[in-house]
């Protein structure tokens, strides 16, 4: 085991689908056993974060870092391990843009703590988390709960990054495969696992000059197989996520939903795909409506997106220009 390079996984602020990807591998993580030292994952093994402390620095080949920052904690863990290993990477959408998490941005801490703490859902006596408590036994310690999430590149500095929520397995071996064989890489804080252009590449759907005239909600219309689904109304992000996934959601009649992130060359997901909409929503003709009611023609298409922060920025938020609510 000695002469084996040392892989680890880390779970931060996430569900830990991410490890269930890592387990898919299936028969090929013999493979990943037969080539690394697989030394620490909270979630598998027993490893205690005192022994990856007393590693020397760098000592850990690869670590797989997956989940967002939210609180210390979190924070914490991220500069021990990138402190301890060679290669760091952003793995997942939580990690990378922050995820389903960072919607929390939506909201300020103290909205948190009085929708959760103060608001009769905590039993009779409600009372907000502290940071310290001191007992007759001792001293007590909970991480900050930090004011916004943010994604691991915010924290330190990260090697590379892999898309997905979670990363396909397959995509997950493409990585692992290159780095058993020591293929050359691409420059740091390059995408692995994912592709350069969009989910609509890979899509074998039929597509449209687009006019939208409403979205619908997706249990609202039973869509066509073989169209475009935005086409049929129904907010498909695929038109901004990066491939890489093989578009398995629209393969299966389903709406992407931007796992993977933006795709090659898009700043900020949601804004792109905002103007997006704006371009193929049909209003009807503008000849003699007023502003008002061309408004008002907008909001009526719009019903079937209900939530547009959460949807346009599902996964990308704490990544974007938008970050959440200014505070």
């Amino acid at each position: 085991m000695a002469d084996k390079p040392k892989l680890a996984i880390y779970w931060s602020s996430s569900c830990g689908g991410c490890e269930v990807a890592v387990v898919n591998l299936h028969e090929k993580l013999l493979d990943v056993d037969g080539h690394f030292d697989f030394m620490f994952c909270p979630c598998l093994l027993d490893t205690k974060v005192k022994d990856v402390e007393a590693l020397p620095d760098g000592a850990i080949a690869i670590t797989l870092f997956n989940g967002a920052i939210r609180t210390s904690e979190n924070l914490e863990m991220a500069r021990l391990m990138r402190r301890k290993s060679q290669v760091l990477v952003a793995f997942g959408a939580c990690s990378s843009g922050g995820g389903i998490p960072a919607l929390s941005n939506l909201s300020s801490r103290d909205e948190h703590w009085r929708t959760l703490y103060l608001d009769g859902r905590c039993g009779s006596s409600p009372a907000l988390p502290q940071t310290r408590w001191s007992v007759p036994e001792g001293e007590l310690e909970l991480p900050e709960f930090f004011a916004a999430v943010g994604t691991l590149a915010d924290a330190v500095e990260v090697d590379y990054f892999v898309p997905g929520c979670p990363p396909e397995p397959a995509r997950v071996w493409d990585v692992v495969e290159a780095i058993i064989e020591k293929r050359p890489l691409p420059p740091k804080g390059s995408v692995l696992g994912g592709g350069v252009s969009s989910v609509c590449r890979e899509c074998s759907r039929e597509k449209k000059d687009k006019s939208i005239a409403r979205f619908f909600r997706s249990y609202e219309i039973e869509p066509d197989a073989e169209q475009c689904l935005l086409d049929q109304g129904l907010l498909c992000m695929g038109v901004v996520t990066r491939d890489g996934c093989g578009a398995m959601c629209p393969r299966v009649n389903v709406a992407c939903t931007g796992c993977y992130g933006p795709a090659e060359g898009v700043a900020d997901q949601g804004a792109k795909m905002l103007a997006a909409l704006g371009s193929v929503l049909d209003t009807g003709d503008r000849k003699g409506r007023t502003e008002a009611q061309l408004a008002a023609s907008a909001d009526a298409a719009a019903v079937g997106i209900p939530d547009p922060a959460g949807a346009l920025y599902k996964f990308s938020l704490a990544a974007s220009r938008l970050r959440g609510r200014r505070q």
